[in-house]
């Protein structure tokens, strides 16, 4: 660490004094940036997982697959044919 030996310089009670004045500034600062927020209304906002949703509905369609997709014998995801790796064994570029 370089030393500036032409700064002034301070008795062990000016630095005790600015340490301890930076340390209430920084537990000032640290206080000020927290936001009071009401955990109730918080925890109301989540979706637990295993949440009753039963009287939820979910509506889909499904379609064939298309003529230019396939099926992955390794994973069963359906693929467009620019992802064929193998088309005897019908596997995807990620499978392969």
């Amino acid at each position: 660490m370089a030393t500036d030996y032409d700064a002034p310089r301070k008795t062990e009670e000016d630095q005790s004094e600015e340490s301890i004045e930076e340390l209430k500034a920084r537990r000032h600062d640290k206080n000020s940036g927290k936001v009071d927020e009401d955990e109730t209304e918080a925890a109301e906002s989540f979706e637990l997982p295993g949440a009753d949703l039963s009287h939820e509905e979910l509506a889909v369609e499904v379609m064939p697959t298309q003529e230019d997709e396939f099926t992955c014998r390794s994973c069963f995801l359906v693929h467009h044919r620019s992802q064929l790796a193998d088309a005897k064994k019908m596997i995807c570029r990620d499978c392969d």
